[in-house]
């Protein structure tokens, strides 16, 4: 296990009905769509984290806004604490992958849970009113 849980963001970016997503290229979920996101850096707020986050993966600059939510994610190798922000894109222009993300594109929101999601994106996103369905 790692020296204990790592605190973590996501970019909640939503434009003309459509989610912004990230296929992951390593870690524990490979080859799986997620939000923008990552760990936090020392001496680093949660936005300032939050938006190199969301241009590191995606080449889009943005805004952080409120607080969408928080998740826990606990595997065998790692601990995650990830913080979900509300993301305004300032030019939602077609995202190009970058950092440990191998793909990133604008995903119509009824389309979204039809993906390989990370484990538990999808009741997330509809717990906090983002997806109408789950199915």
């Amino acid at each position: 296990m790692s020296s204990g849980p790592q605190l973590c963001v996501g970019a909640v970016a939503i434009y003309d009905g459509n989610l912004l997503l990230v296929r992951r290229g390593h870690g524990p979920a490979s080859g799986q769509w997620s939000i923008p996101g990552g760990r936090v850096e020392s001496g680093e707020t949660l936005a300032e984290a939050v938006v190199r986050e969301l241009l590191e993966e995606t080449g889009l600059e943005g805004v952080c806004g409120e607080l969408v939510g928080w998740v826990e994610r606990v595997g065998e190798n790692y601990h995650f604490v990830i913080l979900d922000f509300e993301v305004t894109v300032l030019d939602p222009r077609t995202p190009q992958a970058g950092g440990d993300a191998v793909e990133a594109s604008w995903v119509d929101l009824a389309a979204v849970a039809e993906l390989d999601l990370v484990d538990g994106l999808a009741e997330f996103l509809h717990e906090h009113g983002i997806l109408d369905t789950i199915t």
